[in-house]
């Protein structure tokens, strides 16, 4: 494995290697739940929690995990994690833990939280596991409050529930409808092509 500093290592995720823009993955809940911003911000801290607390309990138990059954032993250590987000958020938030439905459970499957814990937690010491963590985890955050806000503000004329143009705004409710998801991530998707194309452009000229 390639040697990296604590620094790149919470960094990468956030940005080089954000798991939904630039590694596409997460990709069901970045597209099912994102039609307002209060949804995103609660999937995204669940999924925050899952790959913090997962990464963290790898890493300190790797020695003792043997390696046949190692993928069974992550998904079970993610479940367990996964229980906790889903009855904290029924606890404290019912309205949007109903809103988010079987997308919290299905944290459990996102491939980029196994991911993590296959390529990084279970080679790295705990620091480095949780700073690998924490950089994921807010660039999945990051990407997700990106898509929440553009639907709402464009599917609901609102942000966080507040109104923003009043009642003459005539809303796009393709954008909080599953279409709107796959078009805000496609936009967002040729922005960023076309912002690094221009980085390369400067580079070389």
């Amino acid at each position: 494995m390639k040697e990296t500093t604590g620094q790149e290592d919470l960094l990468r995720g956030i940005w080089r290697e954000n798991p939904v823009l630039i590694q596409m993955l997460g990709l069901c809940p970045a597209l099912a739940v994102t039609n307002n911003v209060e949804n995103s911000l609660a999937m995204a801290l669940a999924t925050l929690f899952v790959l913090v607390g997962s990464s963290l309990l790898v890493s300190l138990c790797k020695r003792f995990i043997p390696g046949e059954i190692r993928i069974s032993v992550y998904i079970l250590i993610i479940a367990t994690f996964v229980t906790v987000a889903d009855l904290t958020l029924q606890a404290v938030v019912p309205e949007i833990h109903k809103a988010l439905g079987a997308f919290i459970a299905l944290i459990v499957v996102n491939c980029m939280i196994l991911g993590r814990q296959e390529a990084f937690a279970s080679k790295r010491p705990p620091g480095r596991a949780l700073l690998d963590a924490l950089g994921t985890g807010a660039g999945f955050a990051i990407a997700l409050v990106m898509l929440g806000a553009v639907r709402e503000i464009l599917g609901s004329g609102s942000f966080l529930g507040v109104s923003l143009f009043g009642p003459s705004y005539e809303p796009w409710i393709v954008m909080i409808l599953p279409p709107g998801g796959f078009l805000t991530l496609g936009a967002l998707l040729l922005c960023l092509a076309w912002w690094q194309e221009r980085q390369e452009v400067k580079v070389s000229g």
